[in-house]
């Protein structure tokens, strides 16, 4: 499924980096709309203060790690002043042992800015020049090749760095509109300066969690649209499948006092408010209550919505941290005197991402799994109360109708299953055990991103099944809400009147999912 891409028109101004927090807007129009990028007064000065503290350590006789010393398990082997550059473009040189597909364009794109952004924020040490070579090469729209496996998701997502800051630095390979082609050919046709590391710089820039959250970032921007079409899809089902509306109450909710239930209660009255078929089976109904995956929405749909308010908060404050190591803090940002502190810690480790990560694939597979249920009921046309035919075929038996598409939706949450085992649990130490306790975050995230691509399709088949089913309620119709979804499945996808493969018609409700098509007013 390819990206979503944000309209020229919504770019007023280039992206000024002064060391403020990025948002999940910001690194979208940049990554998919490509924006352009700059590097602020407020945040040039902070990088000049902290630079000067590495300045001043340089000409010094300690052990500075990052600085003056080897990395990882070589921490103890000190490097002589006259190889501190050679030091780094060896780190960046030798830390890119990625594998796998290349990462999309938009990854590697939303990678670059928040590492920009950390680096802006002025504890690095490092150059200005290093987030402008940054911001050149995005603002080109030349973007580094960058194999998508490689990081445990602790002493910084180092191997998807390496490969970015290779190409900062003239190596590697990179694209240009879809072309791929060493980096050098590139900084040479644009008179793209690349960049010459002093100390400290490649450390810092393969030393953070940039990748894990900058692709959540994207992921979360995704998964708003899904979510919404998700309400839409289960809005509809209730009519689809001549539910009743009972289990909206709000009294119900208010006493459970869970946020996310609260509200997917609210949003699913609000699209079947005005609804024709809701009352036209209220009364003589035999039914006493309606299966757990139409009464029990709110519930279900409302606790993953809740788990994915925690990881939307704890990725918005990650797009406003330093996450590199060791860190820099000059007594003032106007400091010029070298005064400071250099402290080493862990906050490039991914544990922060990587449990809300493996928690966010938990809540992706329920919103799948429940909607694949509501799919088989209206499939399997079992409620007598419901005038639907068996699949919604036109003629069960001389036509399958939308028999299999249950059973694919039933193959993308069985995945979904597989890919929800958490991937933070299973640590693997690296470097001859100094870094012994790894997050794996970056697999969490990966991970997380296929799960999200086989909820699309789920509910794209809830969108085009109940879409279908709906014209067996007729002339009845349903809320507003809903009556707006129709009309938005059926501009791609016409009513179904004989067999035809429902794979193209799948596609095509989640293209107009990704594209924020079923947002509600």
């Amino acid at each position: 499924m390819p990206s979503p891409t944000i309209s020229a028109a919504a770019v007023l101004e280039p992206l000024r980096l002064n060391g403020q927090p990025l948002t999940i807007a910001d690194i979208e129009s940049v990554a998919r709309g490509g924006r352009q990028v700059e590097l602020g007064p407020i945040a040039r000065q902070r990088m000049e203060a902290s630079r000067a503290v590495v300045d001043a350590r340089c000409g010094g006789g300690e052990a500075i790690y990052g600085i003056n010393t080897g990395f990882g398990s070589l921490s103890r082997v000190r490097i002589p002043t006259d190889d501190v550059r050679s030091v780094q473009r060896n780190l960046v040189r030798s830390h890119a042992a990625g594998v796998g597909e290349p990462l999309p364009n938009d990854a590697v794109r939303a990678m670059m800015t928040v590492a920009a952004a950390s680096l802006a924020r002025g504890h690095s040490g490092v150059r200005p020049t290093v987030v402008e070579t940054i911001c050149s090469f995005l603002n080109h729209q030349v973007t580094p090749t960058v194999p998508s496996r490689g990081s445990v998701g602790a002493s910084g997502d180092l191997a998807p760095l390496a490969h970015m800051a290779l190409s900062l630095i003239g190596e590697g390979f990179a694209s240009l509109a879809g072309r791929m082609m060493p980096t050098s050919i590139y900084t040479t046709q644009r008179a793209m300066v690349p960049l010459t590391l002093e100390a400290k710089e490649g450390l810092a820039l393969i030393n953070g969690t940039h990748f894990m959250s900058s692709s959540a970032a994207l992921l979360l921007a995704d998964l708003d649209r899904i979510q919404q079409a998700a309400l839409v899809a289960a809005a509809m089902a209730i009519d689809a499948c001549r539910a009743t509306d009972a289990f909206l109450d709000s009294r119900l909710h208010t006493v459970r006092c869970q946020p996310g239930q609260i509200l997917v209660a609210e949003r699913l009255r609000g699209l079947l408010a005005g609804s024709q078929i809701l009352p036209a089976h209220k009364e003589n109904d035999p039914r006493v209550q309606d299966p757990y995956c139409l009464r029990a929405m709110p519930q279900v749909l409302g606790a993953a919505f809740d788990a994915i308010a925690f990881v939307r908060g704890a990725i918005e404050r990650e797009l406003g941290a330093v996450t590199d190591n060791p860190l820099v803090f000059p007594p003032s940002e106007k400091a010029t005197d070298g005064s400071g502190d250099l402290l080493s810690g862990g906050n490039f480790h991914g544990m922060p991402l990587a449990i809300p990560l493996d928690t966010l694939a938990i809540a992706l597979t329920h919103i799948a799994g429940i909607a694949e249920r509501r799919v088989n009921w209206v499939l399997t046309a079992s409620d007598p109360q419901n005038p639907v035919p068996a699949y919604l075929s036109p003629q069960p038996g001389l036509h399958s109708g939308l028999m299999i598409a249950q059973y694919t939706a039933a193959a993308c949450v069985n995945e979904m299953m597989t890919l929800a085992a958490p991937a933070s649990i299973g640590n693997i130490p690296t470097s001859a055990g100094i870094e012994d306790y790894n997050s794996m975050g970056a697999t969490a995230v990966l991970k997380a991103i296929r799960s999200l691509e086989r909820l699309r399709n789920v509910v794209a088949i809830e969108l085009l099944t109940m879409t279908e089913a709906m014209e067996y309620q007729r002339p009845l119709k349903s809320g507003a809400g809903v009556e707006r979804a129709i009309a938005i499945v059926r501009e791609v996808v016409p009513k179904l009147t004989a067999d035809r493969p429902p794979s193209p018609d799948i596609a095509a409700i989640e293209r107009q999912i990704a594209a924020g098509r079923f947002g509600m007013a």
